[in-house]
């Protein structure tokens, strides 16, 4: 098989991208400017591109496989296959937003408001969707970048991206409202998919990516007990299923262990010792597959 041609986010999704793929299994190294990322898989061949472009490039089979967020699927109005929805972006495990926002003095206050308006985004082709969607008509601009500061001057009102909406706030911007919520996707262009090996191997990177994400945020714990504290220890534990418990070569001893959300490790222990644990370990997970 012809290692897969695998398109990743360049910018601000790369770091948290190049990291998950660590937990998963695959090591990514890129110079300063390469686009051309090493990784120490010889069926993949990785290309840094903006993730604004990976959507059209897959679907024109230039590249396999990409990952890439719906809203960019949606703005280019790509024919690809969505292997997986992975909510991962560049500082949360939430999805983002494209969303109207207005200087806060603005007697804008909803999407009727916008009718006649001046409108710099990014997301054209999103942004006209959405006006359609409301019977709005309204000039809009693409913006080039620091959309953020050209209301008011410039325009009346922006459509950006948000996250936490720090930046809008910063900015002394109100959101008027929500025009998409997206979240990173696997796409697979629809011939490569098609093709059994590369199927499989896109899928295996599904699979593992899904299973280093469900591993975010929790732990698994290790302990010991003897056989007759192990009802009142496992009545602490949450667990994905219930806890495994195994026999120690001491037979009245056993050991015990879950996964739980890291979260609430400081609240279980004390408990979990009262009910009669000892040697209590709390250890890092890279993946967790159902």
């Amino acid at each position: 098989m012809n290692p897969i041609k695998l398109g990743l986010p360049k910018g601000s999704l790369q770091d948290s991208t190049f990291a998950l793929m660590k937990k998963a299994g695959w090591n990514f190294k890129v110079g300063s400017r390469s686009y051309m990322p090493a990784v120490d898989d010889p069926d993949i061949a990785a290309r840094l591109i903006r993730p604004q472009e990976i959507a059209r490039y897959v679907e024109l089979g230039l590249l396999d496989a990409g990952l890439t967020g719906y809203d960019w699927i949606y703005e280019n109005g790509a024919d690809v296959v969505e292997v997986a929805e992975l909510c991962y972006s560049k500082a949360t495990s939430n999805p983002v937003r494209w969303v109207v926002a207005v200087p806060n003095d603005s007697p804008i206050q909803g999407v009727k408001d916008l009718q006649g308006k001046r409108i710099a985004t990014e997301a054209v082709g999103l942004t006209k969707r959405y006006l359609a969607e409301n019977g709005v008509e309204a000039d809009i601009e693409f913006s080039w970048g620091a959309t953020e500061v050209k209301a008011p001057e410039l325009v009346d009102a922006i459509v950006e991206l948000t996250e936490t909406g720090s930046s809008l706030r910063a900015n002394q911007l109100r959101i008027v409202d929500t025009v998409l919520t997206s979240t990173t996707r696997l796409i697979a262009n629809k011939d490569a998919w098609a093709d059994k090996q590369k199927r499989a191997k896109i899928e295996q990177m599904a699979m593992l990516l899904a299973g280093a994400l469900n591993a975010e945020n929790k732990v698994l714990l290790k302990m010991n007990a003897k056989k007759g504290d192990v009802a009142a220890i496992c009545s602490v534990l949450p667990a994905l299923h219930a806890p495994t418990v195994n026999p120690l070569g001491d037979p009245s001893w056993v050991a015990i262990e879950t996964v739980v959300d890291e979260s609430i490790v400081r609240e279980i222990i004390p408990p979990l010792k009262a009910a009669g644990a000892s040697g209590i370990i709390e250890l890092a997970l890279n993946k967790v597959v159902p």
